[in-house]
């Protein structure tokens, strides 16, 4: 079975290493040519392919794009890759977009005799190097279940949620959680600053209350060392709290909170914070 692999970045570099581990054939295409030098040098059997048009032959293809319109461009219209690919093979995405665009690459690929499965990943670039990122998967239940082997290859656990529109949601709503978490930590941190607490104190304490969480302890503790590395990048949380707002706006629901946390990164973003860790909402709460 061949395979390939469109976006080697954080999260799909990790994914596609851990296939050529596996000893699977992988072609590889990125834009970035030391991304696709990280993946060859983990086996013998990933092979760098020259433009995206070298991938149609694949039996199974993956992407991990930033953008739906990155999406877009690279697999739909006259000269997308939808149009070439063979009748048969399947398509997994687990880039993180809205539910429209999920249900659009879906038909577009079901137009073409392509087999479809939106899939969101859950955790961060250290799970994805290990196998160990939840994958969220939306789509046919039988694509699924002849692929589900595969995507145990590339993380663990695998949630079955029905239809791209359910997986693509849910990882919105996961992100909308988790960053408006972020921006209230920031908040946090700041209050407590103001008030003289040193802010490792600070953190040590609120891990033994009722503010305790997944990201207190992971991005709090880069803040309170004023670590700000990218590890997943404030400009990409703006475009997933941006889309799960929309989402919320479409459905006719109150997300007021997250509208708010949406306002700092935009201002992260436009203050050139957007390549440091999403932590780096902290530098723009006054």
């Amino acid at each position: 079975m061949q395979f390939g692999f469109i976006g080697l970045g954080n999260m799909g570099g990790g994914l596609a290493r851990n296939l050529v581990r596996a000893g699977k054939e992988v072609l590889l295409f990125d834009l970035s040519s030391e991304a696709m030098d990280k993946v060859l040098a983990v086996g013998t059997t990933g092979k760098a392919a020259g433009s995206v048009d070298e991938l149609a032959g694949v039996d199974v293809l993956f992407t991990s794009l930033p953008l739906p319109t990155h999406l877009e461009k690279v697999m739909m219209g006259d000269d997308g890759l939808l149009n070439k690919m063979k009748q048969g093979a399947t398509y997994i995405d687990v880039s993180t977009i809205d539910p429209k665009s999920a249900r659009k690459l879906s038909d577009a690929a079901t137009a073409k005799g392509i087999e479809f499965l939106e899939c969101p990943l859950g955790k961060n670039p250290t799970a994805a190097e290990a196998g160990e990122e939840p994958i969220f998967v939306g789509g046919e239940k039988a694509t699924y279940e002849k692929m589900k082997e595969i995507l145990a290859i590339v993380g663990d656990p695998i949630y079955y949620m029905g239809t791209v529109e359910a997986a693509a949601a849910f990882k919105l709503i996961s992100n909308l959680i988790g960053m408006t978490n972020v921006a209230v930590i920031a908040e946090g941190f700041k209050l407590g600053e103001k008030a003289g607490i040193d802010p490792k104190l600070l953190l040590e304490l609120l891990q033994d209350t009722g503010a305790a969480s997944f990201q207190l302890d992971l991005r709090g503790a880069w803040i309170a060392e004023n670590d700000f590395a990218s590890r997943f990048g404030l400009d990409l949380a703006l475009k997933d709290v941006r889309l799960g707002c929309e989402m919320a706006t479409e459905w006719g629901s109150q997300a007021k909170l997250m509208e708010t946390a949406l306002d700092y990164f935009k201002q992260g973003s436009s203050e050139g914070y957007g390549a440091e860790d999403c932590n780096a909402v902290y530098k723009v709460i006054k």
